[in-house]
C-alpha cells in the first residue's frame, strides 16, 4: 500500500528512486595566455563565445558529461600568473596543457618549459595529460608533429 502521491509510488516502483550521482573529477586547465584555455571550457559548457574575456587569476567550471562531470580550473596564463599556478595544483586528477600552435617561436618554447616544468610538479607528475594543440584552423598552425 502507497500512502504518497501517485507519481512519487510510481517513481518508487518504476524508477527505483533518483538516479545514482556522476562521478565529479577535478582538473587544472593550463598554458600560456590567449592559447585558448577559456574559449575551450565556455564551448564545453554551451557558452556563447562573444562574452569570453582573457582569465585573470583563475575560474572554475563545471563541464558536464554524460557519465562525469568535470571540475575544471582555468588558470590565467599570464607570465606575472604562470608562478603562481602551483598554489592550485592540490587535488587534480589530471592536466589539460592547451597550447597555440599558431603562436611565434618564443612563446613556444615558452610553452614548452611551462609544461616540462608542470610534467616534473610533484603534485601533477602521477596524472594524466591532455596536450591540446589548440588553433588549428589559422594558417600559422603547426602539426601536431611539429609541435
Amino acid at each position: 500500500v502507497c500512502f504518497a502521491l501517485p507519481w512519487q509510488c510510481f517513481r518508487a516502483l518504476c524508477c527505483k528512486g533518483p538516479p545514482p550521482p556522476r562521478p565529479e573529477y577535478d582538473l587544472v586547465c593550463i598554458g600560456l595566455s590567449g592559447s585558448g584555455k577559456t574559449s575551450l571550457l565556455s564551448q564545453l559548457c554551451s557558452e556563447s563565445p562573444e562574452n569570453i574575456v582573457s582569465t585573470t587569476g583563475f575560474s572554475i567550471k563545471a563541464v558536464p558529461f554524460q557519465n562525469a562531470i568535470l571540475n575544471v580550473k582555468d588558470l590565467g596564463g599570464a607570465d606575472n600568473i604562470r608562478k603562481y599556478w602551483s598554489r592550485y595544483y592540490q587535488g587534480s586528477q589530471g592536466v589539460i596543457f592547451v597550447l597555440d600552435s599558431a603562436s611565434s617561436e618564443d612563446d613556444l618554447e615558452t610553452a614548452r618549459n611551462e609544461l616540462h616544468s608542470a610534467l616534473q610538479h610533484p603534485q601533477l607528475c602521477t596524472l594524466p595529460f591532455l596536450i591540446l594543440a589548440n588553433h588549428q584552423d589559422k594558417p600559422a598552425a603547426r602539426s601536431v608533429q611539429e609541435v
